[in-house]
């Protein structure tokens, strides 16, 4: 069977993906701000509580977006505690003990975390070019730390932190890729409002500091967008092209952080610092640069999730389909060539 499809089928999960990546990347030196003098616990409960809040509003429709279900209970928890509790507590900790420049660009390493976690968990494809990509990141990683090496025991200690927060995010990626066909806005809500209470009440047992009004309200904003508007876009980019590729893609967002850094004062850039983002953009520019496609089969599968039928994968027939909607439907084995990426419908193995 042949049909036309496009030259390009990663663009449209690549540009979700920098979209998502520039809204958290603007957050990481404003949370290093705002979260001056805080506890990590509390700070972490904000962003969260701010990332629920948006999640309410994102909500779309039962007839366009397939609903969470009872089965999704413990991925959405262990997304709780990965990327709500551990990842945002590390961040703010190790915020606290290096710069916002280095720790931004860290956070590339998030990438190849979830690159990794999605080659083991779903089977996504990581050839030549992507691995190379990974080692790229990865070596920019360790020129951060190299950088750090010269400025004492805290320094490397909060690059440490971050680093942990990275690879508890690359958890998170790779369980949140079985909720992308969700709602996002609903999975936003849960996962903003789980995360916001365990981290509250840790807060509240372990006796941290209430925020100033000012510093609530400001993690709050920096939550809702960095964090829950980021999260929608993530989600609707993984739906797109997968947990591997919009890891990848998302390894922009430390350099956005690290220009937000740059212009909010922050000059503690130094070779290693430079050497680290040549690194990691030769890292993004070749991942992006992948083309692949071939001949490939689907096998039949029922499931439910937003779609529409000007897709070729979604021939099946009911009365009026208007638009994008959501049910449960039902597609027949196929085999085809074409160019893809490894959406919903092309998890096969290579």
């Amino acid at each position: 069977m042949k049909f036309t499809t496009s030259r390009w089928p990663a663009l449209k999960g690549g540009l979700l993906a920098l979209v998502a990546a520039a809204l958290f990347g603007v957050s990481t030196p404003l949370v290093q701000r705002l979260g001056s003098g805080m506890g990590s616990l509390t700070t972490a409960a904000l962003l969260y509580a701010g990332a629920a809040l948006i999640g309410v509003a994102l909500r779309r429709p039962v007839a366009q977006e397939a609903r969470v279900q009872g089965g999704d209970a413990a991925k959405l928890a262990l997304m709780a505690l990965f990327g709500a509790a551990i990842g945002p507590v590390a961040l703010a900790s190790g915020l606290q003990h290096t710069s916002g420049t280095s720790a931004s660009l860290m956070l590339t390493l998030e990438a190849v975390f979830t690159a990794v976690l999605a080659w083991l968990w779903y089977h996504e494809t990581l050839e030549r070019r992507v691995i190379l990509a990974m080692a790229l990141l990865t070596l920019g990683g360790a020129a951060l730390v190299l950088d750090r090496a010269d400025a004492g025991g805290s320094q490397i200690l909060g690059l440490f932190l971050v680093m942990i927060a990275t690879a508890a995010w690359g958890v998170d990626n790779t369980v949140s890729r079985a909720l992308a066909e969700r709602d996002p806005g609903q999975v936003v809500m849960i996962k903003g409002a789980l995360g916001a209470t365990a981290t509250a009440m840790l807060a509240l047992a372990v006796g941290e500091s209430p925020p100033r009004l000012w510093q609530a309200l400001g993690l709050l904003a920096v939550g809702a967008s960095g964090y829950g508007l980021s999260l929608r876009f993530y989600l609707l980019a993984q739906r797109a092209f997968g947990a591997a590729r919009t890891g990848s893609v998302f390894a922009f967002a430390p350099f956005v952080g690290a220009a937000v850094a740059f212009m909010l004062g922050e000059r503690s850039g130094s070779l290693w610092v430079l050497l680290g983002a040549a690194l990691m953009v030769a890292g993004i520019v070749l991942h992006l640069a992948e083309r692949h496609a071939h001949e490939h089969e689907h096998e039949a599968i029922e499931h439910e999730h937003a779609h529409t039928h000007d897709d070729p994968h979604h021939a099946h027939v009911h009365p009026v389909p208007t638009g994008r909607h959501s049910h449960l439907h039902r597609h027949e084995p196929m085999r085809h060539a074409h160019a893809h990426v490894p959406d919903e419908h092309h998890a096969h193995r290579h």
